[in-house]
């Protein structure tokens, strides 16, 4: 199977690197999706290539379409992808086209009525409040480690952060200890490096700052005085993968029997507050989401809970 990160050095690898190089500068992209660009781009490249279509100039739709063809079947030689991942590269195949069109490097955009295919959407998975309060308070504060796993797992679902986003904080990034100054707050950096502040709720506030007063100086001293507010048994960063085994260890000693990720808390954080009256666009705001579009799929979510409540509580709901 060919490698779609090889690339070559024909005309339109060298205009997809300057494309590359112009989403890394200019849009701020994040490491992980600038590699996912790279990746499904050269892939495009290589399909290009084996049609005889390596000069931006002379692709044309049909090329373009049979590309949207080619990364579903995998006729193209490549793993055959599932319709979102088809939807993410015919996007970024898109973006492309659309960069060389405004830049003058070709005439056109031919890529402009290609559509990636139609994908089944994909609700957020939520779990109910108590279970969530359950997860929380299985953890054993009894420890430096435990008062950073229960420090840690408030703090996701006070703030809805991102794990990323978690373990990449610094101490001095949130303030939680001052009631004087008003409620708690973190400085978070999301996607694209763009940071935001969002609240800290009393609970996860006053995990933290017991985290940091007992626990984190603990951890710390097993380390090389690293800034990270949330640290490993040896004083280091915790890592994306330590920050999930405690969770699953949480969800597993709480006897929740469901699958429980990082991201669960967070869509439980944005599920609870629209179905406690939250304006959609100020858990937009909180989420870091750059458009309110991607919030609203949560709006399904709790119409669906209204459906099911109507149905078992109204009289004449069902026939």
């Amino acid at each position: 199977m060919p490698d779609p990160a090889a690339g070559d050095d024909g005309p339109v690898a060298v205009l997809v690197r300057d494309y590359l190089q112009h989403m890394s500068v200019e849009r701020g992209l994040s490491a992980n999706t600038l590699a996912a660009y790279r990746r499904d781009l050269r892939r495009y490249e290589s399909f290009l290539v084996s049609r005889g279509a390596d000069d931006a100039a002379r692709i044309t739709r049909h090329d373009v379409s049979a590309f949207a063809q080619a990364v579903v079947s995998g006729e193209d030689g490549f793993s055959r992808l599932s319709p979102r991942s088809a939807a993410r590269t015919i996007v970024a195949v898109r973006g492309l086209h659309r960069f060389w069109a405004l830049e003058g490097v070709t005439d056109g955009d031919p890529a402009r009525d290609v559509h990636p295919p139609m994908t089944g959407q994909r609700l957020p998975k939520a779990i109910p409040v108590a279970e969530v309060v359950r997860i929380l308070e299985a953890v054993d504060v009894g420890t430096p480690s435990g008062q950073r796993d229960r420090a840690l797992l408030e703090f996701l679902y006070s703030t809805g952060a991102r794990i990323s986003e978690a373990v990449g904080l610094d101490v001095d990034d949130v303030s939680v200890s001052d009631a004087l100054e008003g409620p708690a707050v973190v400085r978070l950096t999301g996607k694209g490096s763009k940071e935001r502040l969002v609240p800290v709720g009393s609970f996860a506030a006053r995990a933290v700052d017991a985290y940091l007063v007992q626990g984190r100086p603990a951890l710390a001293a097993k380390g090389k005085g690293s800034p990270a507010l949330f640290l490993n048994t040896r004083g280091g960063r915790l890592s994306r993968q330590s920050a999930w085994s405690i969770l699953k260890t949480a969800t597993e000693r709480a006897g929740v029997t469901r699958e429980v990720s990082p991201h669960t808390l967070r869509h439980s954080f944005a599920t609870h507050l629209l179905e406690g009256g939250a304006d959609v666009r100020v858990v937009q705001e909180l989420l870091g989401h750059a458009s309110v579009t991607t919030t609203q799929v949560y709006t399904l979510v709790t119409a669906d809970t209204l459906r099911e409540v109507y149905a078992a509580a109204h009289p004449r709901a069902r026939a």
